[in-house]
């Protein structure tokens, strides 16, 4: 590795405080040249994607992310509307929130937020928290998955002051199992503290969702419109994003202006000159276009912890697919992994550096270390050159055994980089897709797994109405009910751990008896 090699590879937006660094992937001089002719199909795929083309055959939609942070790019007048009015809304809603114009029934402000939703719909405002929360006045909770103990932890916490915190209901079609659930629960303890659910309650969703029609006919404060031709993994930068972002105080703007410089960059044709497609093109490399190796992804900032859980569901459920477009199955896909540094090496980067090579690794630099003085803890040396010292270091020892690494380079955390970052990913994504010929835009997957958790559920019921005060074994509720022995089991472990039944354990689990 020479330092000619890393400036002739350095890729650097001056005006972005943007750099990405691949000169430890080993890419050969001419694979740029081997891969032109998909290079030049992904550009002309992510301008049609742009321009309004059907890209979500499952629901017969557009992907229309890019347009939140240029309206102009908008196929038409309408969903230029979609994205501006909402915008104006809620900065006027959000300026409302601690002044008192809107305020809890029982007086004061809201004090706090409850976002309640699942996937996308709460990770990006998780993440958005997690980098640039606690400029304002108001704290945030989160409802993000159907376990009753996490909400409970979480309404334990927020204690006496329920009755001043906002609920942000999130869901497009108010379908979604787990934030219906968090939503009742949510209501419920509202209730149960002598408190108007609706008269503290928001939602973002589609117009005309289950969502919305009840959010009106209980008299939610009010309701923000989610746009259909915007995928969960990349709704951080729509409603879904912008309202809780708004409510914290956090300047949204900036970060859609972040996003837009990005996309602005990021579109040009020239290849070694554009951040995403390189990042796409080493992916490819690295796994042979097979994923072949997993990506783990290492921010050295604690700000940006959740980063790596955020891309995991970016990449993983856009590019995990079992088809090609030409309906071959291929079972592409890239695994990612990771968390921060220099935290998390302490836990695997001993097994990174020596053990199974099934993987390439993704620095995160931020390049200040805070704002304010910083003090001496060794000699002239910060904690800050010490953060420099372990990213430099374990990058070098990975290398040196022969594993590769991408560093991607920012200035500092802001909502502007954040913008930067998330877009950046969002394109690699997009060109990655279509070097591998794949649809990075729908997910039968996921909904094969809500099928299967619905026909578990029936299965539930069933079970629970042939319980009876008869000791029971698994066999003979499957045999009653016409189910799976082992799936009935399982039906049955689960009432008795929940109070509903009783469970007499045998020498195996075709032993154990159940009943009432």
């Amino acid at each position: 590795m020479t330092f000619e090699n890393y400036s002739s590879t350095l890729l650097r937006y001056p005006d972005l405080g943007f750099s990405l660094d691949l000169s430890r992937m080993d890419i050969a001089d001419d694979f740029a040249a081997k891969m032109q002719p998909k290079v030049e199909k992904a550009f002309a795929d992510l301008a049609k994607l742009e321009a309004g083309e059907i890209a979500n055959p499952d629901e017969g939609r557009m992907v229309g992310h890019y347009w939140l942070r240029n309206s102009d790019l908008a196929p038409n007048d309408e969903i230029r509307k979609q994205i501006t009015e909402p915008i104006a809304s809620i900065k006027e809603f959000a300026s409302m929130i601690p002044t008192g114009e809107i305020a809890p029934p029982s007086g004061g402000v809201f004090k706090n937020l409850l976002i309640i939703g699942i996937g996308g719909s709460a990770l990006g405002p998780q993440l958005i928290n997690d980098a640039l929360g606690q400029v304002g006045e108001i704290k945030p909770y989160f409802f993000d998955n159907t376990d009753p103990a996490g909400m409970d932890r979480d309404l334990a916490e927020i204690g006496s002051e329920l009755s001043q915190t906002l609920a942000v209901v999130i869901s497009k079609s108010g379908g979604t199992a787990e934030t219906r659930n968090g939503m009742l629960e949510a209501k419920d303890a509202y209730e149960e503290a002598g408190l108007e659910f609706a008269k503290h309650a928001i939602a973002v969703t589609g117009e005309g969702s289950k969502l919305d029609n009840f959010a009106r006919e209980e008299g939610f404060i009010t309701t923000f419109p989610m746009e259909d031709w915007v995928g969960g993994r990349t709704s951080i930068l729509s409603t879904v994003g912008l309202v809780p972002m708004a409510l914290q105080d956090i300047d949204f703007e900036a970060m859609l202006e972040g996003a837009k410089e990005m996309d602005e960059q990021t579109r040009s044709t020239d290849a070694q000159n554009n951040a995403a497609m390189r990042l796409a093109l080493a992916w490819y490399h690295e796994g042979n276009g097979k994923g072949d190796r997993d990506m783990v992804v290492l921010p050295y900032k604690d700000s940006l912890v959740l980063f790596s859980k955020y891309l995991q569901q970016l990449i993983m459920e856009s590019l995990g697919k079992a088809e090609d477009l030409d309906g071959k199955t291929v079972n592409q896909g890239l695994a990612v992994y990771g968390n921060k540094g220099s935290t998390d090496q302490h836990a695997y980067v001993q097994q990174l550096r020596d053990g199974l090579h099934n993987f390439f690794a993704t620095f995160i630099e931020v390049r200040k270390g805070r704002d304010g003085k910083s003090i001496s803890v060794e000699g002239a040396n910060t904690s800050a050159d010490y953060l420099q010292g372990f990213l430099r270091g374990t990058r070098r020892a990975l290398y040196e055994n022969g594993r590769h690494s991408a560093l991607i380079s920012i200035e500092q955390v802001t909502a502007r980089s954040m913008g930067h970052l998330i877009a950046l990913f969002e394109r690699a994504v997009t060109f990655y897709a279509s070097l591998v010929n794949i649809n990075a835009y729908h997910q039968p997957g996921v909904e094969a797994g809500k099928v299967a958790a619905n026909d578990f559920l029936t299965l539930l019921n069933e079970v629970r109405g042939n319980l009876t005060a008869e000791r029971k074994s698994a066999i003979e509720v499957a045999t009653a009910i016409d189910g799976d022995p082992e799936d009935v089991f399982h039906c049955l472990v689960h009432l008795a751990s929940n109070g509903e039944a009783s469970h007499t354990r045998g020498t195996d689990p075709m032993d154990d008896r159940f009943y009432l």
